[in-house]
């Protein structure tokens, strides 16, 4: 197939260079499903891979983006014809394997998801990788004891698009949401998402040489690491858990022993990449039901062309970004 499309492709031939060019579909690299893609969004990762020092791409030339909707072109693979709606997020996408900044796509069909029945093409992507790992916070807090009643569940980075998408999915569920934030504007957004407590960001990472301070949250969702993860374990209830999914705030976590062997805190690692595939269809389709954001449109600050991709990924990098951005391609 020669049929030629748009895509941004980044590479160092030797110096670093991003550019949106004209690709074949014969350039597309081996995969039972092409898709023409129909959305893709913004994620913390693809500003990442949009820089020459980002440490994020495997290798030269790649196309970023690590989500993509759209609809199935063809397909060696029964479990997918031409013509279904399909999405897919993480695993090597705009890192390892041509991404969805892209008009078209072609995937192993073990990383492709049928589109949940509750959910457009379009809602996948406000959702996306962020919200997917939302997702996966909540449903391994449950897992792991969190039930309504318990007491507040915190949420660090509230503002982002991780953080968004938990706070609106807690406070559906009948959870009482605190939302941490360092964007006194977000806060009136972020009560429209359901927060019953907003608090500053200096609040959840205070100086403290203490092992333990008072217990605050029965659990919490952390995209931001670093000090406010450390403050975070400091201040979880006893038996509490708390997710930790990014690292906004830094990767280093200089805490103690003694929230998990005091108060037997459990401290949850959240991977969206290599998530299960079964479970991640479960998932989805729950993103879809019982866990769908009930404010989707809220959450999306702003659907841009494909053009606009590079400006939008060094604004998520700047933390400039309040909610959740998609590309209409």
């Amino acid at each position: 197939m020669t049929e030629g499309f748009r895509a941004w492709v980044v590479s160092k031939d030797p110096e670093f260079r991003m550019q949106l060019q004209e690709m074949a579909l014969d350039d597309l690299p081996a995969g039972d499903v092409t898709i023409r893609v129909h959305y893709s969004s913004i994620n913390f990762k693809d500003g990442l891979a949009l820089t020459p020092d980002g440490r994020v791409v495997f290798h030269y030339p790649m196309v970023p983006g690590v989500d993509l909707a759209g609809v199935v072109r063809q397909s060696s693979d029964r479990r997918f014809h031409e013509g279904d709606q399909v999405l897919a997020t993480s695993y090597g996408l705009g890192v390892r394997h041509f991404g969805g900044f892209s008009e078209y796509a072609r995937l192993p069909a073990a990383w492709v998801v049928p589109k949940p029945a509750g959910l457009s093409l379009r809602e996948a992507m406000i959702i996306g990788t962020a919200g997917f790992t939302a997702g996966i916070s909540v449903v391994k807090l449950e897992h792991n004891g969190l039930t309504r009643g318990q007491g507040p569940v915190l949420v660090t980075g509230a503002s982002g698009g991780v953080g968004s998408v938990a706070v609106d999915i807690l406070a559906g569920a009948g959870y009482q949401v605190v939302a941490s934030t360092g964007k006194e504007a977000a806060h009136d957004y972020l009560k429209k998402l359901g927060a019953d407590v907003i608090l500053p960001r200096e609040d959840v990472n205070p100086p403290s040489s203490k092992a333990l301070e008072a217990e605050r949250w029965a659990a919490a969702i952390d995209p931001v690491g670093g000090e406010t993860l450390a403050y975070v374990l400091k201040t979880t209830q006893y038996g509490g858990s708390v997710a930790a999914c990014g690292l906004t705030g830094g990767g280093a976590v200089n805490t103690s022993v003694f929230p998990f062997i005091l108060r037997g805190v459990n401290l949850l690692g959240i991977d969206s990449v290599a998530y299960p595939f079964d479970e991640r269809c479960r998932l989805w389709e729950r993103l879809g039901s019982d866990l769908k954001p009930r404010h989707l449109e809220e959450i999306l600050a702003r659907e841009i062309p494909l053009e606009e991709v590079p400006r939008a990924s060094g604004e998520i990098l700047q933390g400039l970004l309040l909610g959740r951005v998609i590309v209409r391609i």
